[in-house]
């Protein structure tokens, strides 16, 4: 069998097998208000014993520092060389509490600022104030000092500006995700103009700031480390750190990397006069040309990236394809024209 081409290898090396078992069946090229709903209900199928209690022991592990794990990498920390312990890069993983030179539990969506706001919290807690996807640990000095003040732009490290908290160049992406992942699993309660300043991206609720942090401050190791230990524990993942430009795919504006290689081509024009869809009467898939005929080939691949049908050319507008003799899964249709491409994830049941 020929071997997958390298944006699918691309997209198979980092669309992780935690990944692909946690969002099989969810059709990615669904509208945004559709696709809004269905990961919002992924979302929310988690669960819900968790405790804030819990959180703190949480940290330990998903907040581990690479470099010793004896030590939790501090949310808005820079600098572990000065005699500041505010601004701590990391902290050893058992100095938590409410002291001078301890870590505690921030929330980054501040409780307060959620409508209605998310009460007080004790280790029993359960619910959205003990939502692990939304806690760091933190200096205990730095979340005195952010408190519930609201997101704001700047450069540089963590911050007050002027009546905003800036949250430092390495933290805005993990920010601004936290941020799209509240939105989307709480919806009105967490919107994005609630914790943030400045405009919103067109007609959606999601502030541009926030696009742009996603897209200036890629995913950390430490992001990815603590989405795959939440989703052992606690059952959901945050979709925005699996993939940044599901922002871009949502709410628009510039776009954003797209790890798993499927979801943006280089020639958007040639993208979107190619549809794919299933038969509502069977599981065979169809490509159809808005355009009228058009020359091109495409290859269907599983998930291990092996070709599961040979390559064929087609100008016909409508093209089926049968699905009769594949195994039940998730595949990778790949469809090649000219110089661009289009990847779509089918399912077949």
């Amino acid at each position: 069998m020929r071997s997958i081409p390298f944006i699918l290898l691309f997209f198979i090396g980092l669309f992780s097998y935690a990944q692909q078992a946690y969002y099989d069946g969810i059709d990615f090229t669904l509208p945004p208000e559709q696709l809004y709903s269905i990961l919002q209900e992924k979302l929310e199928d988690y669960h819900t014993s968790y405790t804030y209690g819990e959180a703190r022991d949480m940290m330990k592990v998903a907040d581990k520092w690479k470099e010793d794990s004896s030590q939790v990498v501090l949310i808005y920390g820079f600098d572990d060389e000065d005699n500041d312990c505010t601004t701590d890069y990391t902290r050893n993983n058992n100095h938590f509490g409410g002291q001078n030179c301890e870590y505690n539990r921030e929330h980054v969506f501040a409780k307060s600022l959620a409508n209605p706001p998310m009460g007080q919290s004790n280790n029993n807690t359960i619910g959205i104030a003990a939502d692990p996807h939304n806690i760091r640990a933190c200096d205990q000095r730095a979340n005195q000092i952010r408190g519930n003040k609201r997101f704001g732009p700047g450069s540089g490290n963590a911050r007050v500006i002027g009546n905003h908290w800036y949250p430092g160049d390495e933290w805005k992406g993990d920010v601004a995700r936290m941020m799209m992942y509240m939105y989307v699993r709480y919806d009105k309660r967490c919107l994005p103009t609630l914790v943030g300043e400045g405009p919103t991206q067109g007609a959606s609720n999601m502030l541009e700031l926030f696009l742009k942090w996603n897209i200036e401050d890629p995913v950390s190791y430490i992001e990815i480390q603590r989405n795959d230990y939440i989703e052992d524990t606690y059952g959901s993942r945050n979709p925005f750190i699996d993939n940044p430009y599901l922002a871009t795919m949502l709410w628009g504006g510039d776009a954003a990397e797209d790890t798993w290689g499927i979801l943006n081509t280089a020639d958007q024009v040639w993208q979107e006069s190619i549809s794919v869809y299933q038969s509502s009467t069977s599981d065979n898939i169809w490509i159809e040309s808005s355009t009228g005929n058009t020359d091109y080939t495409y290859t269907l691949y599983n998930l291990t990236g092996q070709e599961v049908l040979h390559n064929k050319s087609s100008t016909k507008s409508k093209q089926e394809i049968p699905t009769n003799n594949l195994a039940p899964g998730v595949y990778i249709l790949s469809i090649q024209g000219g110089n661009s491409s289009v990847n779509r994830q089918i399912l077949v049941k």
